[in-house]
């Protein structure tokens, strides 16, 4: 019998540990042994092949542990046990139910449509005929204004203004209150409060 037989059937049987505590999680009793088998087999190497046959098998050792180690634990997160224990985040489609108006809302992203209200951030907004609530992209929307929606995230929607600004609004009362001289708005009539 040739005298590294032993030396490598018990290596492989540490390597089989290794994959199975891969498949098993054991606690680490699993690749403790895998470690224990590969000590053993480097020992009766040099007890059964003398000297250098022993230093070469601790070699080969030295590079097939570790790369085997590092093969199986890349190909650990496609067993089902890695599957279970990594368990990848939900996306949005696993999440939200898949009616008719979430795919409504989600075909909205790169339409065009109008502001219905000052949105400071929030207000509504008119797309097609249908009004919904929508969120501006952090700046303020003028009533009236076009917008474009840039991103729908469930049935949250945010907006930005495109550059046409918004339709002027006729005032019946003539020009902004606050633009007038006091003379034209009768204020000069008052009494002092404190005479």
């Amino acid at each position: 019998m040739p005298p590294l037989l032993w030396p490598i059937v018990i290596l492989l049987f540490g390597l089989a540990l290794i994959v199975l505590e891969m498949f098993i999680p054991s606690g680490g009793v699993l690749g403790f042994l895998a470690l224990s088998a590969s000590v053993v087999a480097v020992g009766l190497a040099f007890y059964n092949g003398g000297l250098y046959a022993g230093t070469g098998f601790l070699a080969v050792t030295g590079l097939v542990v570790p790369l085997f180690i590092v093969l199986a634990v890349r190909w650990w997160p496609h067993t089902p046990v890695g599957r279970r224990m990594l368990n990848k985040p939900m996306d949005e489609d696993d999440v939200l139910p898949n009616d008719e108006e979430t795919q409504r809302l989600r075909q909205l992203a790169g339409r065009r449509g109008v502001a219905r209200s000052l949105m400071l951030p929030a207000g509504s907004i008119r797309v097609d005929g249908r009004t919904y609530d929508a969120v501006s992209d952090g700046v303020t929307i003028e009533s009236g204004q076009t917008i474009e929606i840039i991103l729908v995230e469930g049935n949250h929607i945010v907006v930005r203004p495109l550059d046409e600004s918004p339709p002027a609004e006729p005032n019946p009362e003539g020009d902004d209150i606050l633009s007038q001289s006091l003379d034209s708005l009768g204020l000069d009539e008052l009494e002092d409060p404190l005479a």
